[in-house]
């Protein structure tokens, strides 16, 4: 049996906290330039909200991340390291702080625990570690191995801090930075950007968020888009049992659902703001994965997806989806399935990102063609993509746009078996969860099978480890540890 942990009283005095708080940020806001108050402020805030709890500097970290394209673009301050390495690293820190303050001994306090969801990830940082030996540009190859090490780090952390049921804050943090970043969208979506190229219909934007592209912007949107879902659906369940068990209402629960609820119509906007096809493609598809993994009977199941496809085909050949939505769709359809090769397509402003998409899909194709077995380097594709590139694709949009000849390209058929190995595993792992005695928890982990199978669809048509999003899949993977553990190996939860 694996040893139950507790969080840990805080540091300091909570109240004696909010007034330290208060009076440094006064202090910055009364002494220092107006471009530096907000970073200090959010460094003070950091420090000391995490002297409470470790947690806290985590939930930090999955909302400031995705700021890295904005202050990138848009701040008139530099900082050393993007916001989302910085914060890590203070994560890191602020842990390390916890563990000596607590005095903890190497017996009980540092002892990690393990998990089997360190196995995949752990295989890709071995397999992506061998493509240093063709890679051009160390550093490029160093940035992006080292993402998948921040991800490992983030599981680790995650399995041994969570205790019983103290993941639920962990996917709340993850809920709030993904309203956030809608919330900006649906701004930009109304009009707020102003970005004339990204114009729909003469009359909305594309949304985008703190991204500076609607496609990414999209994927963040459907990665956490089923955990909101399935936590609504697993409080509701909470709040139904209670109530049919001794008919009293649990006003904390039903609050709970309702917040998911709003917030999982909230991200559903901002993925349909977006008009990221890709996007819309993996939330169908994993939609129908959680349908299908949502009851614990076959018959069930099936029935489910059945009338989900149903329900799809009566609103599509009944016309009534919005006409814009269906011509989207169509587009897709139509044109990534009907180029072959792109060399000998007459290039028109109507066609001009799908070719241009396609031409970066055959230059993968061309490294991995000449890099057979260990590809060009991860992080590599930008570096050799002039020696590549179709004649009218100058320049390189930065990855492939497609993350499997992506990793073709980078890390060729070893790299790509071993990607592939170790989300098969993820998966496999995650619908075993699903045994997990907490309705709430059985449905996170549905909603985790979802968010897994978005991002493989999504994938088809770009790369989401990109602005920081790695940390939330971290914390994803960290949560799924977590629940896995409970599961499987007899920890003792309390299921209300």
């Amino acid at each position: 049996m694996i040893a139950r942990h507790s969080i840990a009283r805080p540091l300091v005095n909570t109240q004696r906290l909010s007034i330290l708080a208060a009076a440094l940020l006064g202090l910055c806001a009364a002494l220092l330039p107006p471009d530096s108050v907000l970073p200090l402020g959010i460094l003070v805030i950091f420090i000391l909200t995490a002297l409470i709890t470790p947690w806290s500097a985590v939930i930090i970290l999955i909302v400031l991340a995705p700021l890295k394209t904005l202050i990138a673009t848009e701040s008139t301050f530099q900082l050393p390291l993007d916001i989302g390495q910085l914060t890590f690293i203070g994560l890191l820190f602020m842990w390390g702080v916890d563990r000596v303050v607590r005095k903890y001994n190497a017996r009980s306090g540092l002892r990690l625990q393990w998990s089997p969801i360190y196995i995949p990830v752990i295989l890709f940082i071995f397999v992506g570690g061998l493509t240093v030996f063709p890679a051009q540009s160390i550093t490029a190859w160093l940035t992006e191995w080292l993402k998948w090490l921040v991800i490992l780090v983030i599981v680790i952390l995650a399995t041994h801090l969570g205790a019983r049921d103290q993941w639920r804050w962990l996917v709340a943090g993850l809920v709030v930075a993904g309203l956030a970043n809608a919330v900006v969208g649906l701004y930009e979506f109304f009009g707020g950007s102003g970005a004339l190229h990204l114009l729909i219909n003469d009359r909305f934007f594309r949304a985008f968020g703190t991204f500076g592209q609607p496609n990414p912007f999209g994927g963040f949107m459907g990665l956490l888009l089923p955990l909101a879902l399935m936590m609504a659906l697993g409080y509701a369940f909470r709040t139904w049992r209670i109530w049919r068990a001794i008919h009293t209402l649990r006003s904390a629960n039903l609050a709970w659902s309702i917040f998911y609820g709003m917030a999982a119509l909230i991200l559903l906007a901002g993925l349909v703001a977006s008009w990221s096809r890709g996007a819309w493609m993996g939330f169908v598809v994993a939609a129908g994965v959680m349908a299908f993994s949502f009851p614990r009977k076959l018959w069930q199941s099936l029935l489910l997806v059945s009338g989900g496809i149903g329900l799809i085909a009566i609103m599509w050949f009944g016309h009534l989806l919005p006409a814009s939505i269906v011509e989207r769709v169509n587009s897709a359809t139509a044109e990534y399935f009907t180029f072959s090769d792109v060399r000998g397509v007459d290039i028109t402003p109507e066609n001009y990102a799908v070719v241009e998409r396609l031409a970066h899909w055959q230059a993968a194709l061309n490294m991995s063609t000449a890099r057979t077995w260990l590809g060009v380097g991860l992080g590599n594709y930008e570096v050799v993509y002039p020696e590549y590139r179709l004649i009218n694709w100058k320049e390189a949009l930065g990855h492939a746009h497609n993350y499997y000849l992506n990793i073709l390209a980078e890390a060729g058929i070893i790299g790509l078996l071993g990607y592939g190995k170790a989300w098969l595993m993820i998966m496999w792992l995650s619908w075993r969860t699903r045994k997990h005695p907490d309705v709430l928890a059985r449905l996170v982990a549905v909603g985790l099978l979802g968010s897994w199978t978005y991002l493989s669809v999504h994938h088809l048509f770009d790369s989401l480890y990109v602005n920081n999003l790695f940390v939330h899949l971290g914390l994803m993977l960290g949560i799924l540890s977590i629940l896995y553990n409970q599961s499987h190996w007899h920890v003792r939860v309390k299921v209300p």
